[in-house]
């Protein structure tokens, strides 16, 4: 059974809306810049993980610790709660968005598809150190 572990530093990002653009007389449907950009970021990470390794095929199961920076403007008081799990992060960038940035990166990279994910756990705290843990893994 094989895992895989790595991290993205910095603050996550969800998966931006569809943009829409029009080219003569047709419509096309693009991702926007910032998220193309931290897509690619993940990619890069997710690849150094996998080394030369194949992407599996297998069903997996994919775990998120998504960790905020909790704001400059709050008190002292209040870092502290959230630093110590008083104060949840109930903010924007949505945890289904930063779900679906991952597991749109990660395809054919670490897995073939992301219709392999047979599992998704996802966790949003606050931290002193933003990024996301990723460690996927594969269900026999």
């Amino acid at each position: 059974m094989m895992q895989i572990h790595f991290e993205v530093e910095g603050d996550p990002r969800g998966k931006g809306r569809p943009r829409f653009g029009r080219f003569g007389k047709f419509t096309r449907v693009y991702t926007d810049k910032q998220t193309q950009d931290y897509e690619i970021l993940i990619k890069s990470f997710a690849a150094e993980a996998m080394g030369s390794t194949d992407p599996l095929e297998t069903a997996v199961s994919v775990f998120l610790y998504v960790r905020l920076a909790v704001p400059q403007s709050y008190s002292k008081k209040r870092t502290e709660a959230c630093l110590s799990g008083l104060e949840q992060p109930c903010k924007k960038p949505d945890i289904d968005n930063i779900a679906k940035t991952y597991l749109d990166a990660m395809n054919e990279v670490i897995f073939k598809d992301d219709t392999q994910v047979i599992d998704l756990h996802v966790k949003k705290v606050y931290s002193a150190v933003a990024g996301v843990n990723v460690m996927v893994m594969e269900v026999e």
